[in-house]
């Protein structure tokens, strides 16, 4: 082992010390020791050719505040920066807290709040003799709320526990409203709901009680403090009503949240934020390590206007805020790293160029996976940054809507490519702006608490245009009782190209909401709902679409100049749209125009889906597509959906689809 530090390698170690000279034999301690070694480095003598690697041993690295990088500490395409884990090893950056002294709960106070079987299997911990007093707090979130770090949250052998809820399992229907119980009508939620049950007399007196529901619509829910709840006429009412998203219609479902009475499932947990006591019912023995809390609220890693730097076989976890947030420079790279068990999102690049995520592991986070942003879209100028061969399932804890998607693009030029992703209570792949490309991932397991919600969603923006969508697989999509979509072109979605996607029991496959100059080409659709879906939504007189033409999406037309150049050169079917918003004239509603239907292989399930607002004959084009005739797959039992040189689908011009190139690839041989 070489005592004299190279200038082409800084080693640290979580028993290391700063004052060290960061040598292997000899390494420093900590994030920061290192990224000073380094910026001293740069000052003295400059970046060494080739660049520099800080060698990070394997351990528990705790996090108390953020590790910040900026533009000081950027490489160069020559000489780049590299923050890696020693081979074999793994460092690990913590923002939480361990947690071992429980003990079986003794006062009797809190064993009459427990139910009597959950009694011997509760145990409690005091959080201050661990060092930790601030405990967070529950905030209001959901939908059209803003993102906010999760409160304390506890964690067991490597998984996120369950915040004490009744009924446990399952849903609670609202009962109506003071205004009435017509389950059409969304009543005011400033005047609260009913719901009535046995429990409510054990309810009311619960300090800090919250409730989490989809109030009005399964595609919206939010958490809210509750502000009284009357056990005789079971009037629920929250803190905040102007959080509730439209009001409260009956049949609804939501549950009771953060309460000691509730305790009665292995895996939930209860933190009294007077006491400081951590109460859990574990799901097997509580060892060392295997118990921690989360406390810092920071994001553990941030990167300000930082360039040629890498991030590589790193895991953050447990911690209230983001994992790693990028702003700015150009191709920092995050590979191979595991984002776990969050309170927020694992990776937000809010802007930059060629920045990548690729061969991570996502999962446990309470409300995001990836979202990329990048590229301007006044001059439709690309970002060139990307997330591939990425692993992402189990997210959204706190966040089950729009909020955040597992996978997300913003801009202009981004690129998902063979991800996997699963498990999941609403989209997948949400995607905003310009000539994205999504291709070769799998998806499936998602969707599976939302309504009227698609594993892909784009939608109310006929400027987001040049968009691509290929040669994915969707499959065993949807768990809840509301209409599920494969690919989601919402509300007027259009210039889209959706080609080469092998959908199987993907709920409405393809939903086309109105949209124009969309292609929808070379796609195989096996026992799905319907195949396609069109409908002529933006050309409805009904209010609710009109304001969507003329009120959310006309003043983003306005927004990015769409009638003049870049946009109408680049796109200049938009053009097509400009005497619908011409002085004076009637706002009659924009119909869908130019769609094509073309090559595409439909059995079992149904075709297409039409009867609700269908547009008007030759809005959409049908040619060439083979609807229930055999089309010869080569072993549909194993999922295989390519096709047999005998397939009829060739003679009407269907191509192969590459399926071995779906989803996560190994990586490319040195």
């Amino acid at each position: 082992m070489s005592e004299t530090l190279s200038p082409a390698e800084v080693y640290v170690s979580s028993n290391g010390n700063d004052a060290n000279p960061g040598t292997e034999a000899r390494p420093l301690a900590t994030l920061e020791g290192a990224r000073d070694a380094l910026r001293a480095l740069k000052a003295q003598a400059g970046l060494p050719p080739g660049g520099v690697t800080v060698w990070l041993q394997g351990g528990i690295y705790h996090r108390t505040e953020s590790f910040s990088l900026s533009e000081q500490d950027s490489g160069t395409a020559e000489a780049p920066i590299v923050y890696r884990a020693c081979p074999g090893e793994e460092p690990r950056l913590v923002g939480g807290v361990e947690i071992n002294d429980f003990q079986p709960v003794t006062d009797p106070a809190v064993l009459e709040r427990l139910r009597e079987h959950a009694r011997p299997h509760v145990q409690v911990a005091d959080l201050s003799a661990a060092g930790v007093t601030d405990l967070g707090q529950l905030h209001t979130r959901g939908f059209t709320q803003p993102l906010r770090p999760a409160h304390l949250e506890l964690f067991f052998q490597g998984k996120p526990m369950a915040l004490a809820n009744f009924p446990g399992q399952g849903w609670l229907p609202m009962m109506g409203a003071p205004g009435g119980s017509d389950w059409e009508t969304a009543y005011p939620a400033a005047e609260g709901f009913y719901f009535r049950s046995q429990e409510l007399a054990r309810l009311a007196s619960v300090p800090d009680l919250w409730v989490h529901g989809y109030w009005a619509y399964d595609w919206a829910d939010s958490h809210l403090r509750v502000e009284s709840l009357d056990p005789e006429t079971g009037l629920v009412k929250v803190k905040e009503p102007e959080a509730v998203f439209a009001g409260y219609r009956t049949g609804q479902r939501f549950c009771f949240l953060n309460l000691l009475e509730a305790l009665d499932l292995a895996g939930e947990y209860y933190v009294d934020r007077d006491s400081g006591l951590l109460y859990f019912y574990p799901p097997s023995p509580v060892t060392p390590g295997s118990a921690w809390v989360s406390v810092l609220e920071e994001t553990l890693l941030t990167l300000q206007e930082v360039s040629h730097v890498t991030l590589q076989g790193l895991t953050l976890e447990c911690a209230r805020g983001n994992g790693i947030e990028i702003t700015g420079g150009e191709q920092v790279l995050v590979s191979g790293c595991t984002l776990r068990n969050l309170g927020n999102s694992a990776v937000l690049v809010h802007s930059g160029r060629e920045h990548g995520v690729e061969r991570c592991e996502i999962y446990g986070m309470g409300d995001g996976g990836i979202s990329v942003s990048g590229g301007d879209r006044p001059t439709l100028t690309p970002g060139g940054s990307y997330a591939e061969n990425n692993h992402l399932h189990h997210l959204g804890r706190w966040n089950r809507c729009y909020s955040s998607g597992a996978l997300r693009l913003e801009g202009v030029g981004l690129r998902a490519r063979h991800t996997l992703l699963h498990d999941l209570p609403r989209q997948a792949i949400i995607i905003g702006g310009n000539e994205h490309l999504v291709e070769f991932n799998e998806i499936h397991q998602v969707c599976l608490e939302t309504g009227d919600v698609g594993a892909f969603y784009i939608g109310r923006d006929w400027t987001a245009r040049g968009n691509v969508v290929r040669y994915n697989f969707f499959h065993h999509l949807g768990g809840f009782n509301y209409q599920v979509m494969g690919i989601y072109l919402d509300d007027c979605a259009s210039g889209i190209e959706v080609y080469g996607n092998v959908l199987y029991r993907a709920g409405s496959a393809v939903h086309l909401g109105g949209g124009r100059e969309v292609t929808i080409a070379n796609n195989v659709f096996v026992d799905c709902y319907s195949s396609v879906h069109v409908d002529a939504r933006g050309a409805s007189p009904h209010p609710q679409w009109r304001n969507m033409v003329y009120n959310l999406m006309a003043p983003k037309l306005e927004a990015l100049h769409a009638f003049e150049p870049p946009y109408s050169e680049r796109y200049p079917e938009l053009l097509d749209l400009e005497p619908y918003h011409a002085p004076g004239a009637p706002q009659e509603g924009i119909p869908p125009a130019n769609d094509v239907v073309i090559h595409n292989l439909s059995v079992g399930g149904r075709w297409l889906s039409a009867s609700w607002l269908p547009p008007e004959p030759g809005a959409v084009e049908f040619r060439d597509n083979l609807v229930d005739e055999d089309p010869h797959f080569i072993a549909p039992e194993r999922l295989d959906f390519r096709l047999r040189e005998d397939s009829p689908a060739f003679a009407l011009g269907f191509k192969p689809i590459p399926f071995e190139k779906i989803g996560i690839q190994p990586p490319a041989a040195d």
